[in-house]
């Protein structure tokens, strides 16, 4: 007897090995096997995860949420289990229950690096970056036996990069070649902004490892964030080409074509990604960014309702539909959004958010004492958040001066690439620049881009203290290479085309030099006004002097400050136009914009309302309506609160729309 039941138990051993080996190539036949074990053996557990993950992995993935689900409540403590419910729901489109699988499987086995390169893949599908990273690296950690790496991945996934970074420094002196070392370092440099340091050690990372997926997929990731469109599909497509149906490639190409303005594609990825993961918030969310670009009103709506509905605490979501600024909330809705701020865990990002909507919908309610309150609380929230110096601006115009003065131009007369393509809106955000361009774009024989990061990024690859010494070859190069980064923004044949990047006022002394020709428009609104509304706005990136109402103030005074300047060095450079003045008389100041950049008056400029084109800015519905006066004096039910902003302002307040003296 004792003989008969260890040769039965033998021969159920090796069916289960048997199953397993069978599952990754032929899973149909493992599914066999492990009903017929269960058949001889009811239960079992072994051959129940082997059932599991074999009807996974014959995509039958009810059946196998049914069988996994089951064995995970008789097994709670089965970490192997855990991660195949956790991948059964995240090919399933279940994030949230796939997060929190997956999150229980690297509980019970940390270890475990597959359920943490799981967990990675399900977070940055659903848009945590951070979260992704740092289960990345504890994927790093569990893969390791290397004690300097298990440390550095240890520090950066704790965000500790002072520690992290002399370590894989170190680590690189010993072994130059150590990729998994270079792709941390690449991370580190991505954290920081140093996105041109980041690329470079990817892209050395991927020469010593070609199959390296994670590092081309950073890789990719760091050019899009560098603006690099072109060569950031170059990036990502053989990804995909290998594995076509990866969301989180498929989610990276559809920001990378939103970037290079090819917006229709980017939609139909974002709907090929919810078509089979259909719960992700972020996602929706993406959709409705790209319908909200087209003028789709009603789509965008829905697609940020139906995130919302899956995350009522996203507050993005909530702060997408404020930025419609048509958008009126509902007394249920700023319900929600106040339980949502009550939430004990919720998200630092969730919470500003919130705060700025909730402003929103408070202002648009009429209690300016309450919407305040709330766009009081956002700032707060952002400015603790960001490093920003405003001295630093007022010291950055001051050498600015220094550069281009008037012997500066002269000695230069005839230098940069001579092309007229480019008409730069330059200004603070909020301040009416978005209803020039699309005035602009109204035209004929004008195209409409956005606000394109090429002017800034040149600068910094030059460096500003360096442009005096440059000759005049290396002047038109720049030049040449602006129009070359910007050719892929260009859908249409028309002869111009308008880059409105509001930062690119700091630069307009480069722009003058390496395109001489190019016309430079400034679109200027009242100080108040204009600086209200940037306190007002939660921007995604790039505009950290706008959560203080001193530092907006200080901001706008060095602006006003550097184009005074521009105006006495370079005369006639910049046409100006104030946005009280294009209200009041939009026929007028139309035609001498137009006549100010060489174009024909075309009436469609007057009905600019009707163009139909992708706004990339937060006054896309705005410009699809005609001008309205209501914007001029929204910042006086909020004047009482402005003490900050007035002194910073100083003399330029006073002085509007004229310019104080030098």
């Amino acid at each position: 007897m004792a003989s008969s039941a260890s040769h039965a138990t033998g021969s159920i051993g090796e069916a289960l090995a048997h199953a397993e080996r069978m599952a990754a190539s032929r899973p149909d036949l493992a599914l066999m096997q492990a009903e017929e074990i269960l058949r001889a053996v009811p239960n079992m557990p072994q051959a129940l995860l082997i059932k599991g993950r074999a009807q996974r992995l014959s995509g039958d993935l009810d059946a196998a949420r049914a069988t996994l689900a089951g064995l995970f409540a008789d097994q709670p403590r089965s970490a192997a289990t855990a991660l195949e419910l956790g991948l059964t729901h995240y090919l399933a489109g279940d994030a949230a229950a796939a997060t929190a699988a997956l999150r229980r499987a690297t509980e019970l086995k940390p270890d475990m690096a597959e359920g943490w390169t799981a967990l990675a893949d399900v977070l940055r599908l659903g848009g945590d970056e951070a979260g992704a990273d740092r289960a990345y690296l504890a994927g790093v950690r569990a893969s390791t036996s290397d004690p300097a790496l298990m440390q550095a991945a240890l520090a950066l996934s704790d965000n500790r990069l002072d520690i992290a970074e002399p370590i894989l420094r170190d680590r690189l002196k010993q072994r130059p070649t150590d990729v998994a070392a270079i792709r941390m370092l690449a991370e580190i440099a991505g954290r920081l902004g140093r996105y041109r340091d980041a690329g470079n050690l990817l892209e050395r990372a991927i020469e010593l490892a070609p199959g390296f997926v994670a590092a081309r997929h950073n890789h990719a990731l760091v050019l899009h964030r560098q603006g690099r469109g072109e060569e950031a599909m170059v990036a990502i497509d053989p990804l995909l080409a290998a594995d076509p149906g990866n969301p989180s490639y498929l989610n990276l190409k559809a920001a990378i074509l939103s970037g290079t303005g090819d917006f229709v594609q980017a939609i139909a990825i974002y709907r090929r990604v919810l078509a089979g993961y259909p719960h992700q918030p972020k996602v929706w969310m993406s959709l409705g960014h790209m319908l909200k670009t087209l003028g789709e009103q009603e789509e965008c709506v829905a697609a940020y309702r139906r995130a919302i509905a899956m995350r009522p605490e996203l507050g993005e979501a909530w702060w997408s539909l404020a930025n419609l600024k048509t958008y009126r909330f509902s007394d249920g809705d700023r319900a929600a959004m106040r339980a949502a701020l009550e939430a004990p865990d919720l998200d630092g990002e969730d919470r500003f958010h919130l705060e700025f909507a909730l402003g929103k919908a408070e202002e648009d309610a009429g209690d300016a004492e309450a919407s305040f309150a709330h766009y009081v609380e956002g700032n707060r929230g952002r400015r603790a958040a960001i490093d920003y110096d405003a001295a630093e601006l007022t010291r950055a115009v001051a050498r600015a001066e220094a550069i281009y003065t008037p012997d500066f131009f002269a000695e230069r007369q005839g230098w940069g690439c001579p092309a007229v393509d480019p008409i730069f809106v330059v200004s603070l955000p909020r301040s009416g620049s978005t209803l020039i361009e699309q005035i602009l774009a109204s035209h004929s024989q004008v195209e409409g881009t956005s606000e394109l990061p090429d002017i800034a990024a040149l600068v910094m690859e030059v460096g500003p203290a360096k442009v005096g010494g440059l000759d005049r070859a290396a002047v038109r190069a720049l030049g040449e290479a602006y129009l070359d980064r910007t050719r892929i923004q260009r859908k249409t044949a028309r002869p111009f085309f308008i880059d409105k990047m509001p930062n690119n006022w700091a630069h307009t002394g480069f722009i003058k030099l390496i395109l001489p020709n190019a016309k430079i428009v400034d679109a200027r609104r009242h100080p108040l006004g204009c600086c209200l509304s940037n306190f007002k706005q939660h921007f995604a990136r790039g505009q950290a002097f706008t959560y203080d109402l001193a530092d907006i103030g200080h901001y706008y005074r060095d602006y006003v400050r550097w184009m005074a300047h521009l105006d006495r060095v370079a005369p006639g450079a910049v046409h100006r136009v104030f946005y009280e003045r294009m209200v009041e008389d939009q026929e007028g100041e139309t035609r001498a914009l137009l006549a100010a950049l060489g174009l024909p008056f075309e009436e469609a400029c007057l009905r600019f309302h009707e163009t139909q084109r992708a706004v990339r800015t937060a006054s896309s519905e705005q410009v699809r309506q005609p001008i309205f006066r209501e914007g001029m004096e929204q910042w006086k039910r909020f004047d009482r609160w402005l003490g900050p902003l007035r002194e910073a302002l100083g003399p330029v307040l006073d002085a509007y729309p004229d310019v104080p003296a030098a």
